[in-house]
Parts: C-alpha cells; structure tokens; sequence
C-alpha cells in the first residue's frame, strides 16, 4: 500500500486542468493497484487529484482544514467538494473552526505526515500566503519525504 498525498495550487487557468490531470494519472498509474490518495479537495489541483484517485479505483482520504473549510471555498465548487468528500474512504477533520492559513498548514503537515510521498502541483515559486503549496513543499522537504513537482513547461497560474 502507498499513501499520495496531493499539494497544489488553486484556480489554475483555463485549459491547464487537463494537461495536470493527465500529469497526474500518469503519475499514479504505477501504483493504482494499491494506492491511497489524500487531499484537501480545494478546487484546482486538490480535485483534480482526487478525481484521478478514484478514476483509478483507489481509495480517497479526505482532510478537512477546519469546521468552516467548505464555505470559504469558492460557492461553485461546493457542488464537487461534496461529492468527493462524499466519495472519501475515511475523512480527517482537524479541529480548527476557521479556515485560516494556519488551518491550512495544519492540513498541509496532516497530509505530510500521513503520506509515503507527496505530489505537488507547483510552479516553483514562493507561496502567496502562509500554508501554500511552497509551505507544503518545504514541510515534506524538511522530513526527507520523497516529493514529485508536476508543472507544465512554460505554463502560468
């Protein structure tokens, strides 16, 4: 069994979802017969994670940064976010109310933590705010957690 667990950016540009999707079910197609994929399921790469996880058969954890994650997620991804915490073999909610960037690294190191490599869905640049990809990134670098940096070349958020 290995755990994947997912770090990425939100609100990829239009058109970048599908050349990510397809980065990431080329990624986990070695390992679909006995893989467990984590995420947060935030829109962008979180989802379309998830997506390929279950594409595969695989079974979803979900982790939940705070009691009050799915509505600061943008309103029309509600409708997918629960669906696949619907979907989820086992959801992990961590105690914190607001869904804050503190929340968020919280996630982020759950997610680390909990995982045997990261995948992470990066354009290499420093984070926008505390708990961003790059703050993930660092986190699973910091405990020598293989991480696998998918980005297209050339491609812009």
């Amino acid at each position: 069994m290995i755990r994947i667990g997912i770090t990425g950016h939100r609100g990829l540009a239009p058109g970048l979802d599908s050349t990510i999707a397809d980065m990431i079910a080329a990624h986990l197609a070695p390992h679909e017969s006995d893989l467990v994929g984590l995420s947060c399921l935030a829109d962008g790469a979180d989802t379309v994670f998830a997506e390929a996880v279950l594409a595969a058969g695989a079974a979803l954890e979900a982790v939940i940064p705070a009691a009050g994650y799915r509505e600061a997620l943008p309103e029309e991804h509600h409708r997918t976010y629960d669906r696949l915490l619907a979907q989820a073999a086992q959801v992990h909610r961590l105690p914190h109310q607001a869904s804050t960037s503190d929340a968020h690294m919280a996630a982020g190191r759950y997610l680390v933590d909990h995982c045997d490599r990261l995948v992470a869905v990066w354009d290499g640049r420093p984070a926008r705010g505390p708990g961003g990809t790059a703050d993930v990134v660092a986190y699973a670098r910091s405990l020598s957690r293989p991480v696998r940096v998918l980005w297209p070349q050339g491609a812009r958020r």
